[in-house]
């Protein structure tokens, strides 16, 4: 049997408290997590049948419009098992997109084992692989459930060899089901009664609380998800956040059924929510170890890493006058995303904005979504871009957000961009496109490998390639078959410039992106092309120029406007007169160009944004 989170943090816990399971339900994107978590509160009596609904545990309109899961969700059921005995089941729906993975991680912290969910007419897919190695990394047990069975394309002998072959892990205990019809359920909870490990702990001993999640409720203020490990959290009890050393009295104890339900403690291994009147989200720190503040403990819990943001762009608001509605609307927002950063910038060419820090491209729609939808703003968003680390002559480092900040290249030694590890699982028709795709990235292939007629494809990848269309172009060549998860792995030194995009001679320094040298030249035919489409006709002649330093790599005009001055001339002397008139419109249209200033649509940001990056 699999060593518990409780175990590992502390080897000399005492018995099993044999009546719990904390358990993390685990899969790749849209494979049935929620729906299956919907069957369990429901076959456990966590709602009444008028109670329940589709994707009960997924609370935010987005996440049931988009049918996926943003945030981990935590849920206590009682379940009377076949042996008679009554179970406490302490369930964490998670995420499956890779831009939340971070959710993940730190709810698996919270249990002892997983349930992993693969659907069985899809197979095993990237997501599905990094879940499952995350668990396994903290030796959690593993329950395979295979899933959808009453669809007609369904092979459950196919999927349990790709568990096998793919992920390694034993199937000869994997459950069939379908979250659509409620079939297997029952077996799926007796399954996790039999298989998966109790937490271990002691409760006389000094309380030991590790902090798994916090958010801000507009009235009880910030929430904090605890699991405990050793020991009793009460009501009125003193407490001490270990990182921070404050301390806090406890208002409110409770656990989710799923319905927020008060309660007087909390024991060993059981997961539930405190709130001790903090306003402020920054003081709760996601990892953190909670105690006693009269008996508190010498060491505290390992914590896990903090998220850092690894994709950057700047909003601004079309209207200038929402600039303050959108500044009240970053700050709520981040009250229940601490993953998602913010700092006030300005630009010449679109006013006053901020610079954001997301966990990827799906992050960033969706706050930018729900930045239009709660608070009715209209939004104008740059160029996404990734973290530099820029090297000076002088020995000196730091971190590029903005490509309009770096500084003059004579002061720059070399220039360091973000690099992933892609997992590229496909059908093998497609391998020879996918292949191609990943070299036009300058991608390094790593490993290449078969289970059945299905090819798991590593390549070493630059972030900056893949955040802007990889994903979507892989759906399409693939026909939505193929599916893809990254890991960053560091940094490495990139023969990188800064693109400037000069119009009317005038640098737009929200148009400024960091590319690598040899796609620089296509890139900046395309985005002048783009923009001479885009940007409509003056008075005057503009010129749209792609840069690179003092060097123009690329150019489009847009022709001016020309009034036919000569309509009204017929007679004697007719060829002077026109010509005075047509210089005169000369020099009119070269003072219009000197004062006159072009204004960029909206749409011009956008279409820049939708230019693919190809060789």
């Amino acid at each position: 049997m699999s060593q518990s989170l409780a175990q590992k943090l502390d080897p000399k816990m005492g018995d099993t408290i044999d009546n719990i399971r904390n358990f993390a339900i685990i899969a790749h994107i849209d494979h049935g997590k929620s729906t299956i978590a919907d069957r369990i509160i429901h076959r456990c009596g966590g709602l009444s049948d008028r109670e329940m609904k589709s994707q009960v545990l997924d609370s935010m309109d987005i996440e049931r419009e988009r049918g996926i899961t943003i945030k981990a969700q935590t849920v206590k059921l009682n379940y009377q098992a076949k042996n008679g005995k009554n179970y406490i089941l302490n369930i964490i729906d998670t995420p499956g997109h890779v831009d939340f993975s971070y959710e993940v991680s730190r709810s698996l912290y919270a249990c002892e084992g997983s349930i992993l969910i693969v659907d069985s007419t899809q197979g095993v897919e990237a997501q599905t692989l990094a879940n499952v190695y995350q668990a396994l990394d903290i030796n959690h047990e593993i329950i395979p459930v295979l899933n959808k069975i009453d669809l007609p394309a369904s092979d459950l002998e196919r999927t349990n060899n790709q568990i096998e072959d793919v992920i390694g892990i034993d199937t000869s205990n994997s459950v069939p089901c379908s979250g659509k019809t409620g079939k297997g359920i029952d077996e799926i909870l007796e399954q996790i009664i039999n298989s998966l490990p109790g937490p271990k702990g002691e409760k006389n001993s000094k309380l030991k609380c590790l902090l798994v999640d916090s958010w801000y409720d507009t009235y009880l203020g910030v929430v904090i998800l605890v699991r405990i490990i050793d020991g009793k959290l009460k009501k009125n009890m003193k407490i001490k956040m270990m990182s921070t050393n404050q301390e806090y009295i406890v208002e409110k104890v409770g656990v989710f059924t799923p319905k927020a339900k008060d309660v007087s403690e909390l024991n060993a291994g059981e997961i539930g929510f405190i709130t001790t009147g903090i306003k402020i989200l920054s003081e709760t720190k996601v990892g953190d170890t909670i105690c006693d503040a009269e008996n508190p403990l010498q060491d505290a819990l390992p914590g896990f890493k903090p998220s850092k943001p690894v994709v950057f762009c700047g909003l601004f608001p079309v209207d200038s006058s929402e600039y303050q509605k959108l500044k009240d609307g970053l700050a709520k927002l981040q009250l229940n995303d601490a993953s998602f950063s913010y700092e006030a910038e300005s630009s010449s060419a679109l006013g006053l904005g901020f610079r954001c820090g997301f966990l990827g491209l799906l992050h960033l729609e969706i706050i930018t979504e729900r930045l239009e939808r709660e608070f009715d703003i209209n939004l104008l968003t740059t160029t996404p871009g990734v973290v530099y680390k820029v090297h000076l002559n002088n020995g000196e480092i730091f971190e590029l957000q903005n490509p309009s900040n770096l500084p003059d290249p004579t002061y720059i030694k070399f220039i360091e961009e973000p690099w992933i590890k892609a997992t590229i699982i496909t059908p093998d028709q497609y391998l020879g496109s996918i292949i191609k795709l990943c070299q036009n990235k300058r991608g390094i292939q790593t490993n290449l490998s078969y289970s059945g007629n299905r090819a798991v494809i590593n390549y070493e990848i630059p972030l900056n390639e893949v955040v802007f269309d990889f994903n979507d172009r892989l759906k399409s060549m693939t026909s939505g078959y193929a599916s893809f998860d990254y890991e960053i792995i560091g940094h490495k030194e990139g023969d990188l410039v800064k693109m400037n995009i000069l119009v009317n001679s005038e640098p737009v320094d929200a148009l400024a992106m960091m590319i690598h040298k040899d796609f620089a030249q296509t890139t900046g035919r395309e985005v002048c092309e783009k923009l001479k489409d885009l940007i409509p006709r003056h008075n005057f002649m503009i010129p749209i120029q792609a840069a690179i330093g003092g060097k123009i790599i690329a150019r489009e005009t847009i022709k001016g406007f020309k009034k036919d001055v000569l309509i009204k001339i017929h007679g004697g002397g007719a060829v002077d007169r026109k010509r005075k008139l047509l210089e005169k419109q000369k020099k009119g249209k070269a003072r219009a160009k000197q004062f006159g200033k072009v204004e960029i649509p909206q749409e011009a940001f956008i279409g820049v944004l939708k230019i693919s990056k190809e060789k």
